[in-house]
């Protein structure tokens, strides 16, 4: 009878209970169903199905054995289960597979390379892992739950990029605590100028931690010694990333990213019985919010209002000002005339952003402040470490933004101001005054017009040399740009003696040539100090004369970006001109993405990769330099890769610069590469920025595809690689794009994303296509992507006939353009 009741009960019970089997690992010949469950070797992690709050859908995610309800990690947390059937395997390609009831797969991961015997482990720091089984270096993983967070922050996971792969680790809201849903606000590295963190609201900025200055982040308080737990910041040619490590591992620290504010919340455990105590959020106070001040203007908790003006900066609308501080930001009292400006020190602050700044590792102070002074937009600048007596030099070239003053240590920032207003403030040089937050330093240069002088005269020199000089040629007699260098920092475009190139190149040897343009032969060189070195020679039979020399010089000489090709000097000697890079050990992009030998060694994460940092290298000329430069010749060739395979844009002679006001520009003379140039610019003569998102829309179509725009065939229609994407993504069948090699290994959603991107780019209207800022954007995060229109030239049917009158293009409707181009390259 027991029995009976026993059983009765049980049946009751049942649709409430489930049956946990608990696994220490996971490869081919097994699963896990909803019910069970992996856990770490030390019992802290576990892996499993669960349901949020009240509602039935199902996820895939990894929660803390100790506090089953808080759960740092969501595999599908954008496509929930509709029931408890869901499964999860791994292939033999180590890709882990999350399926539903009807075999479908509703989330997977990737694999980095290939694999021979894949297992899944869940390790004690909450990292789910896929490792070869018989690899014994534990770090060496296929797959990482740590480089794709969810809202949470886990000692040992890092945020931030990997630039060998274009992995962007960071975190994202849930949209609610019972939805994990990707919310509204992220939080994440931004390249542009020095890297930080940035807090968005959907595209809105809330919050920015400040550069990292050797002690940490400069507006993140938090970021000092204390005996919880160390912060580790990294910077260089491979990742940028913020971590940090637990000091004692018994204590359990987390942040999670707020769905409410966008805040980070610290949380650690010790006690069981006192469960997660919860730590004051990341950012709190009224002067964290992001340029609350406007430009120029400085925030002060302790003072009321907070808000005011540097010194020589007064409100741009006094009225609003008074009204609500910070309206409207600071101007200048007096403009800047670069040849009598100075600096005033302003001290204990946390740095302006860095959106629109340059920075250099190699540069102290002094020099830090000569170049500022020798360039009239430059605004301010300050030490990028700040340990150790500072080192390094951080310049900004726009309006400040987003100051705050700190009192515990502080940064100092050095602000640029006309020499009329250092003498109107009462602060003499060399003499401080003090105020409860900081120091305010007058520092002045008598010889500023002179340093002005040295920095342009170089480049003067080269432009009109064969106007001024028939005989004798001007050269700095040195074989080595460090020992140039350190001549003369200030210069900022070195001259390399003949000699020295001829000696570096082996006598333009045909064994060096690295390839060939329009310009001429390219060679490699090595310097006598080691230094390997790419030297561009201007054919006498070339297209291309003194013109597209001086203006490559001049579009290029200036420009510092990781992903820009970098020019180190020039050589102008008897009948030669000669350009002098860095030295690219990879091919152009062309090689591994067109080459049939090379294909298969272009992944999925190298092609994506490829394609965000030619996108940032574009923005940085669109947008962040020092003025607004068209490529209008981004092809496929020329695009570098370095050892990283990091791209780099490459061949500036065809390119313009704009004010900062136009926005456009006609020139009677069209010439550029056939299947890149937009149609605004192939029939009118029309180019302004959108005509270089025209091309870069096709590099994403070729990369994705691995098939060239022009000379593509389908058996099917007589379109290009532009009209055979374009059908496709209106069919919904867009996936069928994708190169052969990373059909079944690539990630669905970025690749699809990808071509979308792809396609808003090459819309046939100017009007219609994204801005680099809103690309790189669309690249990087899941916002809602807007339906792309027809693309322009999807055809090449008519190429031969094409007429120069834009008034013959045929309806939008039709699938067939005419163009006229009178040079190509």
């Amino acid at each position: 009878m027991a029995s009976f009741i026993l059983l009765l009960l049980c049946s009751f019970l049942w649709p409430r209970i489930t049956v946990s089997v608990t696994v220490d690992g996971l490869n081919t010949t097994h699963s896990i169903r909803d019910g069970d469950t992996l856990v770490s070797a030390g019992g802290i992690f576990e892996l499993g199905f669960f349901s949020t709050g009240s509602s039935s859908k199902r996820y895939l995610g990894i929660w803390y054995t100790n506090s089953v309800t808080t759960v740092p990690w969501v595999a599908n947390r954008e496509v929930p289960l509709d029931d408890r059937s869901g499964v999860v395997t791994v292939t033999n390609q180590g890709i882990l597979v999350l399926l539903d009831g009807n075999g479908s797969a509703v989330w997977s991961s990737n694999a980095s390379r290939p694999v021979r015997s894949p297992v899944v482990q869940l390790l004690d720091s909450g990292n789910l892992v896929v490792k070869d089984e018989g690899d014994s270096n534990l770090e060496n993983f296929i797959w990482q739950s740590f480089d794709y967070p969810g809202n949470t922050f886990i000692a040992g996971m890092k945020i931030g990029w990997d630039f060998r792969t274009g992995l962007d680790r960071y975190l994202s809201s849930w949209k609610s605590p019972d939805d994990p849903a990707a919310g509204r606000f992220t939080y994440r590295f931004e390249l542009g100028g020095f890297p930080e963190v940035i807090v968005r609201e959907g595209s809105a900025v809330r919050y920015r931690s400040g550069p990292y200055n050797g002690v940490r982040m400069s507006g993140m308080l938090e970021m000092q010694e204390n005996p919880m737990y160390t912060y580790d910041f990294v910077f260089d040619d491979k990742e940028l990333y913020l971590t940090f490590i637990a000091r004692n591992r018994s204590i359990l620290l987390r942040g999670v990213l707020s769905s409410q504010n966008g805040a980070i919340e610290p949380f650690m455990w010790i006690d069981p019985n006192q469960g997660w105590i919860q730590n004051l959020p990341l950012y709190i106070d009224n002067c964290d919010r992001y340029a609350l001040c406007g430009a120029n203007g400085i925030c002060d908790n302790n003072k009321s209002p907070v808000c005011s003006c540097m010194t020589g900066f007064v409100p741009k609308s006094p009225r609003e000002w008074d009204a609500i501080p910070g309206t409207g930001g600071c101007v200048r009292k007096t403009q800047l005339n670069c040849s009598g400006d100075g600096f005033i020190q302003v001290s204990a602050v946390k740095v302006p952003e860095t959106k629109h700044s340059w920075y250099s590792y190699s540069i102290n102070l002094e020099g830090c402040k000569n170049l500022c002074l020798a360039n009239c937009s430059c605004t301010a600048y300050a030490n990028l470490d700040i340990t150790n007596g500072g080192s390094g030099c951080l310049l900004w070239f726009t309006d400040l933004i987003d100051i705050r003053y700190i009192t515990d240590s502080g940064q100092d920032i050095y602000v640029k101001v006309a020499a009329s207003e250092l003498d109107q403030n009462k602060s003499t040089t060399n003499k401080t005054k003090s105020n409860a937050n900081g120091t305010i330093i007058v520092a002045t240069s008598a010889a500023s017009a002179g340093v002005l002088l040295i920095v342009g005269l170089t480049l003067v020199l080269v432009l009109r040399r064969k106007k001024k000089q028939k005989k004798g040629p001007l050269i700095h007699t040195s074989d080595s740009i460090s020992d140039y260098q350190s001549h003369n920092e200030d210069i900022e475009l070195p001259l390399f003696d003949l000699t020295a190139i001829t000696s570096a190149t082996d006598n333009f040897s045909m064994k060096n040539i690295l390839g060939e343009g329009g310009f001429g032969y390219v060679y490699k060189g090595v310097l006598k100090d080691g230094q390997e070195i790419a030297v561009k020679r201007l054919s006498k039979s070339s297209k291309q004369g003194l013109n597209e020399f001086t203006n490559e010089v001049k579009h290029i000489a200036k420009l510092q970006h990781r992903n820009l090709v970098k020019l180190l000097g020039c050589c102008i000697q008897a009948d030669e001109k000669m350009l002098v890079y860095e030295y690219m050990p990879n091919k152009s992009l062309d090689f591994f993405i067109f080459d049939q030998t090379q294909r298969m060694s272009l992944d999925w994460p190298m092609r994506n990769h490829i394609i965000n940092g030619i996108a940032r290298g574009l923005l940085y000329l669109h947008q962040d330099s020092r003025q607004r430069i068209i490529h209008r010749d981004l092809k496929a060739g020329n695009i570098l890769l370095d050892n990283e395979m990091n791209p780099k844009i490459s061949d500036f002679g065809l390119a313009r610069s704009f004010g900062e006001k136009e926005t456009t520009a006609n020139t009677k003379k069209v010439v550029g590469t056939y299947g890149y140039m937009s149609p605004e610019y192939a029939i009118d003569g029309l180019y302004s920025i959108k005509s270089d998102v025209f091309s870069f829309g096709v590099l994403v179509l070729e990369i994705v595809s691995g098939k060239r725009n022009r000379g593509f065939y389908h058996p099917d229609h007589h379109h290009n690689l532009l009209g055979h994407a374009w059908r496709l993504f209106c069919d919904g069948n867009s996936l069928e794009l994708v190169a052969d090699p990373i059909k079944d290994t690539c990630n669905h959603f970025e690749v699809l994303r990808s071509i979308h991107v792809g396609l808003l780019c090459v819309q046939r209207s100017l009007e219609d296509r994204p801005n680099m800022s809103n690309v790189v954007l669309m690249l990087s995060s899941e916002v809602l992507l807007p339906q792309p229109k027809q693309p322009g030239f999807f055809t090449e049917r008519d190429l031969v006939e094409a007429t120069s009158s834009s008034d013959n293009l045929k309806p939008s409707c039709s699938n067939d353009f005419a163009i006229t181009v009178i040079e190509a390259r």
